[in-house]
């Protein structure tokens, strides 16, 4: 053993933490990833034949494309809007599920061209990375892999129920996305919403190599199951590649020993729940209250904050969005850009923060130098006043930023102390803040509250067997994650599921289901869900008990 590393062990034992071997290999971010995250905060927007029918879906793509002639439109103005609450980056949805394209493409005259917005010459899309170049905002792109033209609709991932059209639709779409990666410059991001069934990955290597990616097999980057916009904590950017390869991997999947690196992304929309534009849809605004806790539980559990913004059919933003974003911006700015201290980059398992008098603080931001990884997996922060020490904060997970709040308490200085760590810990900053009129409330974060999803009893059983469908499209309304549990409201055993098969919209689609144990079960609906749209799990069960009927009730809530 050398002098170093005895050296290196003397000063951890000295710092009493828990340390894993300092050999373990660490997931870390590749150059995109890690420019990608330092951006924080990215606006989604949500323009299309939606927004002129005054619904979510435009699922027939037969819209009459002659009523879109958005006069007011500026991206500009957009970018404006992005910048005003500090966000880095536009995503924008260049094709709905419906198909429409916003560019110029020869792939379909369901298209901008065939409009009366500029004469039939307007390419929004090109109009966007202009102004994205002018404002500093860097773009990506969202490109829906289906077409209902072609029998793909939401949640085919671009597979055609009809599979005599897939190669067809195989050769548009790929044409589709070529175009988008190599007439607009450098995407900084492309989305396929729900997976992407058809094979693009040479595509993606030859034209996004800046770009992450979100879902399918190429993903670097992961959807946290939910549309809230908030994380669950503990939050670990990483998993195993196997996972990550599923292409609809999710914060469930989260594993700090991991060997992929795949950020979260929280995506959320203004309106609740609405992406698109409409005057009704305006009344369903978020406040500012949850808006911040949206940041809190994105940005402050270590991931990036995706919002959405929704254009009017006139192309602008309208004044309430406007209002509400730069409110969410200013008290961002107010809350965080001018800390009482700061202390920068150290390697170390213990770091104290002295003030020149007793400062009273409610809020302290902290991060890791995450290119080496999740280093960091337990921690105290804990206030010092005179000389008598108490625990503010217990966390875990930490990554790019961890804002922990708090009540107000006032400390003559604060220490945060590595618990458990993987190597020696790298703290890059802590930042410690009072901000004037927060009331602290405490959350936990826990699941939706059960649901009953329907029952079961042996005495219906032939054979002992029994083939129960369960039909849940009153309960999976949105996308997100789903736990569904087997749960016997008669002690005797003897009840159990050999298998299950779970369908969406008449498709068999077992890859977004997953087994945890003998009575729980993951639907994964990481797709967007329209009105008509189906979801339904076929149980294949079994009952050993030839003496005692059992029966029981399937519970299903939100993770």
């Amino acid at each position: 053993m050398n002098n170093v590393l005895i050296k290196l062990l003397v000063l951890v034992c000295s710092l009493g933490f828990t340390s894993e071997s300092f050999s373990q290999k660490l997931a870390t971010p590749s150059r995109v990833q890690y420019e990608w995250q330092e951006r924080e905060r990215i606006m989604f927007i949500h323009f299309g034949v939606a927004t002129w029918l005054g619904k979510e879906y435009d699922e027939k793509g037969d819209f009459d494309v002659s009523r879109i002639n958005p006069k007011q439109l500026s991206t500009d103005d957009w970018c404006k809007v992005a910048k005003s609450w500090g966000a880095k980056q536009i995503i924008f949805v260049a094709k709905h599920v419906g198909g429409f394209c916003w560019w110029q493409t020869s792939t379909t005259e369901y298209s901008v061209k065939n409009t009366p917005w500029k004469s039939g010459k307007g390419d929004l899309l090109k109009d966007l990375v202009a102004s994205c170049k002018k404002y500093d905002i860097k773009l990506g792109v969202y490109l829906y892999p289906g077409d209902v033209h072609y029998g793909a609709g939401i949640g085919s991932g671009g597979k055609t129920k009809d599979p005599s059209k897939q190669e067809a639709y195989n050769k548009v779409f790929r044409q589709q996305l070529t175009e988008v990666l190599t007439q607009y410059g450098d995407m900084s991001e492309v989305w396929f919403d729900g997976n992407c069934e058809i094979e693009v990955s040479d595509i993606i290597g030859n034209y996004a190599k800046n770009a992450v990616i979100f879902q399918s097999k190429m993903a670097t980057i992961r959807w946290p199951g939910t549309e809230s916009g908030m994380l669950a904590y503990p939050a670990w950017n990483s998993l195993s590649s196997e996972k990550l390869r599923s292409g609809i991997s999710t914060q469930f999947d989260d594993d700090p020993d991991g060997d992929a690196w795949a950020p979260l992304e929280s995506d959320a929309p203004l309106y609740n729940h609405n992406w698109f534009w409409s005057k009704e849809n305006e009344t369903r605004r978020k406040p500012q209250e949850e808006l911040m806790k949206m940041y809190y539980r994105s940005v402050g559990y270590g991931g990036t904050m995706l919002l959405n913004c929704s254009p009017d059919s006139n192309g602008a933003v309208v004044p309430g969005d406007k209002a509400a974003y730069k409110a969410l911006g200013d008290e961002i700015s107010r809350r965080f850009a001018k800390p009482i201290k700061t202390i920068t980059s150290k390697r170390t398992a213990k770091l104290l923060m002295k003030f020149d008098r007793p400062a009273t603080l409610n809020h302290v931001v902290f991060g890791e130098d995450y290119r080496e990884g999740h280093r960091i997996r337990g921690y105290e922060l804990i206030g010092i006043r005179n000389g008598v020490r108490s625990v503010i904060v217990k966390g875990s997970s930490v990554g790019r930023k961890k804002i922990d709040a708090f009540d107000n308490g006032e400390y003559d200085a604060i220490e945060l102390s590595i618990t458990k760590a993987v190597g020696l810990p790298m703290i890059r900053y802590i930042s410690a803040y009072h901000v004037d009129g927060f009331v602290f409330k405490p959350e936990g974060n826990e699941s939706a509250e059960w649901v009953n999803a329907g029952s079961w009893n042996t005495s219906t059983f032939k054979n002992s067997r029994d083939t129960l469908k369960l039909l849940l499209n009153d309960m999976i309304r949105k996308p997100s994650q789903y736990e569904v549990r087997m749960v016997a409201d008669v002690s005797v055993t003897g009840t159990s599921i050999d298998s299950a098969v779970l369908v969406i919209d008449g498709t068999v689609a077992n890859k977004y289901l997953t087994r945890d144990g003998w009575d729980t079960f993951y639907v994964s609906r990481t797709d967007q869900i329209g009105p008509n749209s189906s979801t339904e799990i076929i149980f294949y069960m079994r009952s050993d008990n030839a003496v005692f009927q059992n029966r029981g009730r399937f519970i299903i809530r939100s993770r």
